[in-house]
């Protein structure tokens, strides 16, 4: 039963798609005990800070955040929740005397129990114990007909320089009949578009023996219908194979994949905890492409990784070039404290690797962008479906994503014409590449 609390909140959701997930199981806990939700801080009693803890622009933005909504909203209850809570724990409330209250994100069930008490007066810390509870999501934060699945919890690869393991612990993966009973639900609701999501999908169901992926994949393929499985991050070294039959069966899963190497230099890669190599990373790029012609692969590199010598640099910007991702982002190596690489040193001075690996940052990110809009050329004059996102005020476009574009990190449809709306799910031609984007048209307006 519902209480008759009527407070309102609002959440401030920083971060990767897994802390928008768990934004909405935050949101439909405390629905459910009575709260409400207003679509702007102003209007709230409880501010929820979901935050991100993983590397230091992230923390930076985390307490920035919580600084300009204290200072915007002096009298209102700020609760620091997600990643960055669950991080740096009780410390936080010495630290950030600004906020009201800390929450981790190991049992998202405890929500209310802490938000009560923060309006009550008090200044609580609850960092629970990880407990499994149904992922039930009575409001989505994505764009219209989209949304993300969350197959497992945390990770069990030991990459020297992640901070995940420290943060959503080791991992811990969700039974197979409640990811199909989410998938169900939401295309019950009209969802067109399954992001799957975990640290590393392929290593799902491994905290129970062995990689389950596979088997969820084809549980998945047993749901009838129309639309689209996204995977999102797979870990290289461990790529299973066998996913790429399964998907040249059902072409509703997606020839996406998001798989960050992070880097080309062989000396590197051990460093970082990786057992692959250049050459191995290549001819799993080939294997995949092979079997999936249209299949899109995005990666991340990283830069800046103590021990990154210009001969090592060398060896990664050739490695791009080699792989000629259709998308990839660039990061500076972020230091992070109680990981192994943490202790690592470069031999630089840590002011000179700095700015050098900004420059290298630039330096890649500048060759990216010619390889992303050379691979885009690909489609042009060809038909792709097209999920409407937004309008453009004052325009006739409109934006949207096809298959080849992931929420938010990819390029876009821009859709030349004001016939869709948002969450139209139509096929478009592409007549032109713009940059990076595609210029599309609505099918039935060239009849």
């Amino acid at each position: 039963m519902q209480s008759q609390n009527k407070n309102k909140f609002y959440i401030e959701s920083l971060g990767c798609a897994k802390n928008q997930v768990d934004s909405e199981v935050i949101y439909h806990n405390l629905e459910q005990k009575g709260w409400g939700y207003v679509e702007n801080a102003e209007q709230a009693d409880l501010i929820i800070v979901n935050s991100c803890g993983f590397i230091q622009p992230a923390k930076e933005e985390t307490i920035e955040t919580v600084l300009s909504l204290r200072k915007a909203y002096p009298d209102k209850k700020v609760l620091l929740a997600g990643c960055f809570a669950q991080r740096y724990g009780k410390d936080l409330l010495t630290q950030l005397p600004e906020i009201d209250g800390v929450f981790g994100n190991h049992d998202l069930g405890q929500v209310e129990t802490v938000s009560r008490q923060v309006m009550e007066g008090e200044r609580p810390v609850i960092l629970p114990n990880r407990k499994y509870s149904p992922a039930y999501r009575s409001r989505l934060f994505s764009f219209p007909r989209s949304s993300y699945v969350k197959i497992s919890e945390g990770c069990n690869h030991r990459c020297s320089f992640c901070a995940i393991p420290l943060i959503r612990g080791p991992l811990n993966s969700n039974p197979i009949d409640e990811i199909v009973r989410q998938i169900r639900e939401l295309l019950g609701q009209g969802i067109v578009e399954i992001n799957l999501i975990a640290q590393d999908l392929a290593a799902y169901g491994g905290d129970r023996g062995a990689s389950e992926f596979p088997l969820l994949l084809r549980r998945i393929s047993e749901i009838s219908g129309d639309f689209w499985i996204r995977l999102l991050y797979i870990h290289p070294d461990n790529f299973p194979i066998e996913i790429l039959s399964i998907m040249k069966d059902d072409p509703r899963i997606l020839p996406y994949f998001d798989i960050p190497f992070q880097h080309g230099s062989r000396r590197v890669l051990r460093r970082m905890g990786r057992s692959g190599t250049a050459s191995e990373y290549l001819h799993l790029i080939e294997k995949i492409r092979d079997e999936l012609p249209d299949t899109i692969i995005r990666s991340t590199l990283m830069v800046g990784f103590p021990g990154e010598g210009r001969r090592e640099f060398k060896e990664l910007q050739q490695f791009q070039r080699d792989a000629q991702f259709d998308w990839a982002g660039v990061f500076v190596f972020s230091r992070e404290e109680g990981t192994p690489a943490f202790s690592m040193r470069s031999g630089l001075g840590d002011r000179l690797s700095a700015g050098r690996a900004r420059k290298r940052k630039e330096t890649l990110e500048a060759a990216q962008r010619e390889i992303s809009a050379l691979r885009t050329d690909r489609f042009v004059d060809r038909t792709v479906r097209v999920l409407v996102e937004e309008e453009v005020p004052g325009e006739a476009l409109s934006l949207g994503r096809a298959y080849m574009h992931a929420p938010e990190v990819d390029g876009s449809a821009i859709i030349l014409s004001d016939s869709v709306k948002p969450g139209d799910w139509v096929d478009m031609k592409v007549v032109k590449r713009n940059n990076f984007d595609i210029e599309v048209v609505p099918r039935h307006e060239l009849v």
